[in-house]
């Protein structure tokens, strides 16, 4: 059997891991077909190559997990639990961390709100991906206006805290903007929490599938994480982090696997992640966002590399198209992942994403991007007045040849329109007569 998880002794490849879907081609409205230019990573990435092969090996030995007899279930089970120990390297978390395996950011978040002690006072930017945003409800909840600089950020929490009745409390913020890709000053904002005896829970969504990130370094108390974005779309996330508040709240969901004993009149809980854990896990799930994880950690110079030459591409190309503005959190310019967000006077940015696609073959997002108070703002700061625009979000699918069909497309539909007519269907901008033909497991 040679089904492993941990590689950690083995030679880094330095190498910009490679996707599945890379030589992917897609038709197109005026005929033809050409190479999918997949720049919508932050919504999904593409499964890594090295996670499709390794799921595929592990298939045959899947199982139940803890309770089985079987040796595939002592196969499944460990790697299993084997991943805990991968998440907590990724992340460069305390030994004492816990990691409990969830769907996705969404849901790490919304367990950790479930487990805030009673009274717990929580902090959070507006400008926050909804996942971050809105698990937190209820009188002690504060939304916080973000200001357009970092070091003003930094002062408005510390201003929050200080103003925070006596208590637990928590401060949320994102590591990287899921509309404009920008890193927010998260260790500076600990070091002010800290002093207030507060914890902080990082959005690690869009940061992690680009950056290294150390729970140690930054002081932060918990950070999710989601599969789907780190290159793993097998329906696993996880959150990592302090275990007290986790263990003294209620299970997170009510079933097997989180018990250690149920009798006719009482019911004990596990102490241990297993606890908020309840149901048959994704094993499947789990040990694919593992092996991503470890691919990632292998190759971070060659993925950094890849991403800063393709965003500099990608903002100097953009900032040449007339009547194109970039949104931006911060005035001054700051460090930044590979996701870049914009307006186009005069356009319809659900009907540019629909014409780039249609067209050109070219994948983006438009919308608001689970962030719609950063995104109707961010756009009034342009001098706009729409409430959505188009996201280019790069990733280890995305290619020069891609970024720079994306800028000529653009600057062709800006000087002369689209080649094709478009209407507008359940509010979604598509084809007229589109003759594309959806792929046979589509029927």
């Amino acid at each position: 059997m040679t089904l492993a998880l941990d590689r950690s002794t083995e030679t880094p490849v330095t190498a910009v891991p490679t996707v599945a879907g890379a030589a992917l081609r897609v038709p197109l409205v005026t005929g033809g077909d050409i190479g999918y230019a997949n720049l919508d990573h932050a919504a999904s990435a593409p499964c890594l190559d090295a996670v499709r092969s390794a799921v595929d090996e592990f298939l045959p030995w899947y199982a139940s997990v803890h309770r089985g007899a079987g040796f595939a279930s002592q196969v499944s089970t460990k790697l299993y639990e084997r991943t805990r120990a991968v998440l907590r390297r990724f992340v460069d978390a305390r030994s004492t961390d816990t990691v409990l395996f969830t769907r996705n950011t969404t849901d790490s978040f919304n367990l950790l709100a479930k487990a805030l002690p009673r009274k717990t006072s929580v902090l959070v930017f507006d400008t926050e991906h909804h996942a971050a945003l809105l698990p937190w409800r209820g009188p002690n909840v504060r939304r916080l206006q973000l200001p357009r600089t970092r070091l003003a950020a930094v002062s408005v929490v510390d201003e929050a805290l200080a103003a925070c009745p006596q208590g637990p409390r928590l401060v949320v913020v994102t590591g990287a903007s899921n509309v404009t890709g920008e890193l927010l000053p998260v260790a500076e904002i600990a070091a002010v929490a800290r002093k207030h005896g507060a914890r902080v829970a990082l959005d690690g969504a869009q940061l992690a599938p680009h950056r290294r990130i150390s729970l140690r370094e930054l002081d932060v108390d918990y950070v999710a994480l989601s599969g789907h974005k780190l290159y793993a779309p097998f329906g696993a996330g996880a959150l990592i982090g302090r275990g007290d508040w986790l263990r003294a709240a209620e299970p997170y969901l009510a079933g097997g696997g989180a018990t250690k004993l149920v009798t006719e009149e009482a019911v004990v809980w596990n102490s241990g992640p297993e606890r908020h854990e309840a149901g048959s896990p994704n094993t499947v799930g789990v040990y694919a966002l593992g092996v991503a994880c470890e691919q990632l950690a292998a190759n971070w110079d060659a993925v950094g590399e890849h991403e800063t030459e393709l965003l500099d591409r990608l903002r100097k190309g953009l900032a040449g198209l007339p009547g194109c503005a970039e949104l931006r959190l911060f005035d001054a310019p700051v460090d930044r992942v590979g996701t870049v967000s914009f307006v186009v006077d005069g356009f319809d940015p659900g009907w540019l994403a629909a014409v780039l696609s249609a067209e050109y073959g070219i994948g983006v997002r438009d919308g608001a991007f689970c962030a719609h108070v950063a995104t109707r703002r961010l756009i009034r700061e342009t001098g706009g007045e729409g409430q959505q625009a188009v996201r280019v979000s790069l990733g280890l699918g995305s290619t020069a040849e891609h970024v720079d069909r994306l800028v000529l497309a653009l600057r062709q539909i800006i000087a002369r329109g689209a080649r094709w007519e478009y209407t507008k269907t359940d509010g979604r901008w598509t084809p007229v007569g589109d003759p594309r033909e959806l792929p046979p497991f589509c029927a």
